[in-house]
């Protein structure tokens, strides 16, 4: 054998040993820098990406590696006024914060550069649900443009888009009811009028991925009650039985004559166990949106009379509600922000409300945040209550109650221009003399299936019955006519499905309308001294000598 044969075969070796150093040192290489520029870090409730090495933020999330998160969007809905993207997050990824995204406006029908570039309107900082959504709301382009999502730092890519539908039309939430393993889906669009029912033989549920019914892949549930925008089913046991998934099932409902509507709506059987007693005695459900700087007073209030639980359902706020209400927890009550982005679908969230608290809350009061139980007679609320359960076995009715109406005094500015500094309890004085409305505090396992409620109270069981407490044991104070900086926010929209928009003129004669006050939020000269006809200082005497430091003179929410 030559030299130069020699020197061929001793090569070989050496050139496969340096393919295989090659390979190892790609592979390593690649194993730290994927295992270095993601990690995640808490911030307050929620997680957030951090990167190691600065990368952008799209290139961590849409990079074609299959170890990088890809966040699409699920779902848009379109409202009169924004709308609504809802993120979907692969499991076990930190969300996005505000500053990370950007609402794009194109014009419509064209392929030129987006219009405008903005910060959202607003973005949850948590999971929307336990399928980690995420809601990110932008601003409607009053122009007609079409308004997509981007993350910043991308070149100006938008993220993938999912299916839109509009509000007007379309199924946006569903539950399983847990007495009785039915299926409730919320539902914008059936037009059936306040307190109203259909005949449900016309309405049946779809249940799948494919809606369309055009597959044999969906499953059908005939309706047990159709009552204003709630629709009752039967759940199928496959969805019922199907406790191992984490993912929930898409919903929705089927007009006779009608195409199925769109939905976003999903479900999943819990299988919660029931306990034998429920915790708590009394809790209160309430929906806001934008009141945040009120919550503390009544809160701290509230829970200084008994109550045990909030549902706070939250509907679209953008002034740090999270913040307050996670200040608000404690050891012996709790506090749930529910996010509710649905609009003027009020009866529907307080329908929502009363099943969710079933399972834990004896009773239910649903009150707005400007309203204060107060108790004249020095009774305690908890008394109350139990006084009138007793009623129930010791009456000659055969009905036990299951709802009890607090009739409602309406307090006007009280001569102020100012918000005042010590609270809407102690600053607004000066009602009317005559009684408007009342609220209900009701024992939500006696609502009637259909859950038709009109806001202020709800359609009960047979077999049980209403009673109207005396004013002179228990009244809500109801700061509705505030000064007119705060007043003036009521023009914005009305939560109610059933009321008009103020900036509306139909039903201007309606008793959800301030008289004389016209569709136009300009305040009149004499605001601050309207709807002033008694003196009321009792619940202010009241919140002054349990709630006052001695030391500094100063209330807990000042």
């Amino acid at each position: 054998m030559g030299f130069k044969d020699r020197k061929n075969r001793s090569c070989l070796p050496r050139a496969v040993f340096l393919l295989w150093c090659t390979l190892v040192f790609l592979l390593v290489s690649g194993f730290t820098f994927s295992t270095l520029r993601l990690f995640s870090t808490r911030e307050g409730s929620y997680t957030r990406l951090v990167s190691k090495w600065n990368i952008p933020a799209m290139e961590v999330m849409s990079g074609d590696h299959s170890a990088n998160p890809i966040i699409t969007i699920r779902e848009t809905v379109i409202f009169p006024d924004q709308v609504l993207f809802f993120l979907k997050y692969p499991p076990s990824t930190a969300l996005l914060a505000k500053d990370d995204l950007n609402c794009v406006y194109t014009p419509p029908n064209s392929s030129a550069q987006p219009l405008l570039d903005v910060t959202p309107s607003s973005i949850e900082g948590g999971s929307y649900d336990e399928n980690h959504h995420q809601i990110v709301r932008c601003p409607l382009d009053p122009r007609g443009g079409i308004v997509s999502l981007a993350v910043k730092h991308n070149n100006g890519n938008n993220l993938s888009p999912g299916p839109t539908y509009r509000w007007n039309s379309l199924a946006y939430e569903a539950m399983i009811d847990q007495q009785d393993n039915s299926t409730i889906i919320f539902v914008k669009g059936l037009n059936l009028g306040s307190g109203k029912s259909a005949d449900p033989s016309k309405f049946k549920c779809i249940y799948g991925s494919d809606l369309t019914g055009s597959n044999n892949s969906a499953l059908w549930a005939d309706a047990v009650s159709v009552a204003q925008e709630i629709v009752r089913c039967r759940t199928p046991l496959s969805v019922l039985n199907n406790t191992t998934s984490n993912d929930s099932v898409k919903v929705s409902v089927k007009v006779a004559g009608r195409k199925t509507l769109d939905s976003i709506a999903r479900v999943k059987n819990h299988h919660r166990q029931l306990g034998p007693k429920k915790k708590h005695k009394i809790c209160v459900c309430t929906m806001l949106r934008n009141q945040a700087r009120f919550l503390p007073e009544w809160f701290t209030y509230h829970a200084s009379i008994g109550i045990q639980n909030w549902f706070i359902y939250d509907n679209n706020s953008d002034d740090e509600i999270e913040r307050v209400v996670e200040s608000m927890a404690g050891e012996n009550h709790s506090v749930t922000r529910v996010v509710w982005p649905w609009i003027k679908s009020q009866e529907a969230g307080f329908a929502h409300c009363a099943l969710r608290a079933r399972d834990s809350c004896e009773w239910v009061g649903f009150i707005d945040v400007d309203e204060f139980i107060h108790l004249p007679s020095d009774l305690s609320l908890l008394d109350i209550i139990d006084s009138q359960s007793k009623l129930s076995s010791s009456s000659s009715s055969s009905r036990e109650v299951g709802e009890i109406r607090v009739s409602c005094h309406d307090f006007g500015p009280s001569g102020l221009k100012e918000m005042p500094a010590k609270g809407v309890t102690v600053g607004y004085t000066c009602r009317m003399a005559a009684p408007e409305r009342h609220k209900s505090i009701v024992r939500p396992d006696a609502l009637n299936s259909s859950l038709i409620n009109y806001v202020h109270h709800f359609q009960l069981k047979a077999g049980f019955r209403v009673v109207n407490l005396n004013r002179r044991e228990v009244v809500i104070n109801h700061y509705k006519y505030q000064v007119w900086a705060v007043f003036k926010e009521k023009f914005y929209r009305r939560v109610a499905a059933y009321v008009s928009d103020w900036q509306e003129k139909t039903n201007v004669g309606s008793k959800d309308r301030t008289p004389g006050l016209g569709t136009k939020p300009v305040e009149p000269a004499d605001w601050s001294s309207r709807f002033c006809e008694v003196n009321d200082t009792g619940l202010r005497n009241r919140v002054l000598e349990t709630f006052t430091d001695p030391k500094t003179g100063l209330l807990p929410w000042e």
